[in-house]
């Protein structure tokens, strides 16, 4: 086991022991942030404490798929509950809204669920975000944005690759685009207008004080993503009296 995943698995358990938690719960999608999450999860606190949930919420039978064969492969248990009626439930009784607002339901209706099994089971809520999404705000805020821990919380997107190939995570998962599954077609990097290959240069430029290789216009774009999200990594500000 490489140092970094050794330290990644002592941490969840020592953050289990500290809470006097059970276990740990989070959601699949079939990516390879979650999966690498579910494998490191599984080595630390055991297939019996960890419970997977598969949420899919109008979302690519692909993801449902890949999150299948990463249950499987892991020997995980798994618990699926489909969202989208809700979600289209949700939707009817709430003013229209833009894209974004609509999409946004979705990771915040999986959150409620994960929290809910969270409390049933005193488990922790395992959070799958990296270094790299959260330095600019790419998640939904009290959406896959919320959990109690966050083990890739510290590490770049290049490094969550890494460890998916250590951990065996299946190559077609490691290979395809990340998406958040948020509308037909999504892909973060789309989305986000920069590669994470770019993202992650620029990063470590800044840890390192150094000009990344990268253009001025993606540079200016990450700082400005970096700048107006910065309410997404505090939590509420409180008026002190």
């Amino acid at each position: 086991m490489s140092g970094l995943r050794q330290k990644i698995v002592g941490w969840l358990k020592q953050q289990i022991k500290d809470a006097g938690a059970k276990g740990i719960v989070l959601g699949l999608s079939g990516g390879v942030d979650s999966s690498v999450v579910v494998a490191l999860a599984k080595e630390a606190v055991g297939g019996k404490n960890l419970l997977t949930l598969i949420l899919p919420c109008e979302s690519q039978l692909q993801d449902r798929k890949d999150a299948r064969v990463v249950a499987k492969a892991l020997g995980l248990r798994t618990q699926e509950t489909d969202l989208s009626g809700i979600y289209r439930g949700l939707l009817k009784i709430l003013p229209s809204g833009s894209r974004l607002a609509r999409a946004n339901l979705k990771p915040r209706l999986r959150m409620a669920v994960l929290y809910y099994f969270a409390n049933k089971y005193n488990y922790l809520v395992c959070g799958t975000g990296n270094k790299s999404e959260l330095a600019i705000g790419y998640f939904t805020k009290f959406g896959d944005g919320a959990s109690d821990i966050l083990p890739l919380g510290d590490l770049l997107k290049k490094q969550v690759v890494r460890l998916a190939y250590e951990l065996g995570i299946p190559q077609h998962i490691i290979d395809k685009p990340p998406t958040a599954g948020l509308w037909q077609g999504q892909t973060d990097e789309g989305e986000m207008g920069i590669t994470y290959f770019e993202l992650d240069a620029i990063l470590q430029g800044e840890a390192r004080k150094a000009r990344p290789i990268v253009s001025s216009a993606k540079l200016r774009k990450a700082k400005e993503m970096m700048k107006r999200s910065v309410h997404k990594r505090q939590g509420p500000r409180v008026c002190y009296i």
